[in-house]
């Protein structure tokens, strides 16, 4: 029996590792910086949001199967048997391959959740279980695709689906890393929930066409473009792309300014902890450049269009945080040039 344990429990760790950089080639690169456990539990605890996203986001099925497979996949945290089963009830989901495959092995995630320490456990058995009852709540609200209807409710739902996120890993943080004491942890989660919903939002930004036209789901609040003459039904429009891309600058206003308290969160990580720091500065620049994209992409006269920035702003991006990592000054001075130019070399 033990043996058997350990070999479940060696695939498991196996997979996740594998499919992980399957299913998010930026959040892979991170979390392969963060030691040990840390690293372990960060990685597991991503793949459960994913599996989470994945139901959210698939077209196919209706408003009450999505809410009966989000009360299965909470139910599995606490019951092994139900996690074994999940794959099976979603054996009929069709899409995108590596989505596909990691919500089909969702056993062996849960197999890794399981070997993580009590308290590990309970940090992300706590965030991802109060994400899947957001997206639980928004997905029976919009049964035929979520339409965002005010700011307020646009920051309810960037709560669930990324502010948890931020909680969760500042708890991992302090548990794991021994240089954020008790002060540096309180200040990291007065902070925390502005970081991941920052990246986010841009996010969000990045991907309105697709998000709309893929997945039946617009996040633009529909009271801000009913303020520029558009609605959700209208905004995509060929004849309507003035009044999309002015109700689209108010929303990156939005994300600068919660790009700014970004930065905070990660000036305020010890430099002691390098792997962390690390950990948030990539994403972070990463939301930077795309953002500063989005901005000189928001004219009347350039068409919509999926902003990504290049694989050679990636590489030099991630080489130039290597350098910065240690000084607040220096990762300070590499976010301002971010934002004002693409840094691409090689």
């Amino acid at each position: 029996m033990a043996q058997q344990h350990d070999a479940r429990a060696q695939q498991a760790r196996e997979f996740t590792r594998e499919v992980l950089p399957t299913v998010s080639r930026t959040f892979a690169l991170s979390i392969r910086l963060l030691p040990g456990e840390l690293g372990a539990a960060v990685r597991c605890a991503y793949l459960l949001c994913r599996i989470a996203d994945t139901i959210e986001d698939e077209p196919a099925l209706a408003a009450e199967e999505k809410a009966a497979l989000f009360e299965e996949l909470t139910r599995a945290f606490d019951d092994p048997r139900i996690a074994d089963e999940f794959p099976a009830r979603t054996a009929f989901l069709r899409g995108n391959a590596a989505y596909l495959r990691l919500i089909r092995n969702a056993d062996l995630v849960f197999v890794a959740y399981r070997e993580l320490p009590e308290r590990t456990r309970g940090f992300v058995r706590h965030w991802v279980r109060e994400m899947i009852g957001g997206m639980r709540k928004f997905v029976l609200a919009y049964p035929r695709g979520v339409r965002i209807q005010s700011l307020d409710e646009y920051k309810e739902y960037c709560y669930y689906v990324a502010g948890t996120v931020g909680y969760l890993l500042t708890d991992l943080w302090h548990e794991h890393a021994p240089s954020i004491g008790t002060r540096s942890y309180e200040t990291l989660r007065g902070r925390c929930r502005a970081f991941a919903e920052a990246l986010q939002t841009v996010n969000i930004l990045k991907d309105v066409a697709q998000d709309a036209t893929d997945e039946n789901s617009i996040y633009i609040p529909e009271q801000l473009l009913r303020a520029h003459g558009i609605t959700h039904d209208t905004m995509l429009a060929a004849d309507c792309a003035q009044e999309h891309r002015a109700a689209l600058g108010a929303m990156i206003q939005l994300a600068w300014h919660d790009l700014d308290e970004a930065t905070a969160y990660l000036l305020a990580i010890p430099r002691r902890a390098m792997a962390i720091r690390l950990f948030c500065a990539l994403p972070l620049l990463f939301a930077y450049a795309t953002l500063r994209d989005l901005t000189s992409n928001a004219t009347p006269a350039q068409p919509l269009q999926v902003v990504k920035i290049s694989r050679a702003e990636v590489k030099s991006l991630t080489v130039l945080s290597f350098v910065s990592v240690f000084s607040n000054r220096g990762m300070a001075s590499l976010v301002r040039r971010t934002r004002r130019k693409r840094l691409a070399f090689g």
